[in-house]
């Protein structure tokens, strides 16, 4: 199987010149699928008092200076923003692009029992509330159901345990048929759930915060979910998000031959900062030309 190919700028650290650089250039390369940005309002590494660029602000920046590329957000946190704003964002922003969004979702900052926690002083700092991830999950849940109708109904009420909406209108639609594809990045047991009965596409990130190990239990499980509920688990895209090593590119291939290897069928390659001049060049010589 010959993976497709994505990448991810981090904006932290960050100046937007380079962001646009990296993009305008991935927009020339017909070997860069799509492009992504993420969701947080503070460093999660380096000095604390770095800059961050907001992400769905910079994602239409950039959308409006690229004809090609899919583009999204891995991921948007559900925690930010209400799901009908959220809705709201992403129509306008597929209309924006020509139909290029990719929605992708996560249930974002939740309260976790071990282990550091770095959601704790980013939503302290913006007034956010962590949620226990059961009910992470169940507002995300909700989320979805409101998004696909806020694409494809012309008005409607909505009455959940979370979010309640009363005649709901959403105008304009998106330019793509009930909307942008649903990538969903999570690897929890309540998350594959949701993510075999919702998702497009399932997300999740390799070495080293996944290792390989916990990657084949994660897809198995994932398999499991489809099979409970009756889904052809073909239908369901595989995306890994990796880091890349410019330093040491054979190990990257290797990690992306044992992805593949293991069913995925998409690779992001989230760049490290600085950026080096011609990054997508360099993305297409070292990691991707190799796998076709």
């Amino acid at each position: 199987m010959q993976p497709t190919f994505g990448l991810k700028t981090t904006p932290m650290h960050v100046p937007y010149a380079d962001i646009r650089r990296v993009w305008l250039e991935a927009d020339e390369t017909p070997q860069i699928r799509d492009a992504w940005l993420w969701d947080h309002f503070l460093p999660l590494a380096g000095p604390k008092n770095g800059d961050v660029l907001e992400g769905w602000t910079l994602l239409t920046a950039l959308a409006a200076q690229t004809t090609r590329l899919r583009l999204g957000l891995l991921v948007t946190s559900n925690r930010i923003r209400p799901p009908a704003v959220l809705g709201k964002i992403a129509s306008t922003l597929d209309v924006i692009s020509g139909g290029r969004l990719i929605m992708g979702l996560g249930a974002g900052g939740t309260l976790q029992p071990t282990g550091p926690n770095p959601a704790i002083e980013e939503y302290a700092a913006y007034g956010l509330t962590l949620v226990p991830p059961g009910e992470g999950v169940d507002r995300l849940r909700e989320t979805i159901e409101i998004l696909r109708r806020m694409w494809t109904e012309d008005e409607f009420d909505f009455h959940g345990k979370h979010f309640t909406l009363e005649r709901n209108r959403n105008a304009p639609k998106p330019i793509q048929p009930d909307g942008p594809p649903l990538l969903i990045g999570g690897w929890g047991n309540r998350m594959l759930r949701l993510i075999a009965e919702y998702a497009d596409i399932w997300n999740i990130s390799g070495p080293p915060h996944t290792d390989f190990d916990t990657l084949t239990d994660r897809v198995r499980r994932l398999d499991a979910e489809c099979a409970r509920i009756g889904r052809d688990p073909a239908t369901l895209s595989r995306s890994l998000q990796q880091i890349v090593s410019y330093d040491d590119p054979a190990e990257t291939r290797a990690i992306v031959q044992r992805a593949v290897d293991l069913g995925f069928d998409h690779i992001v390659l989230s760049l490290p900062r600085p950026y080096p001049d011609h990054a997508v060049r360099w993305l297409v010589r070292e990691i991707i030309d190799p796998f076709h």
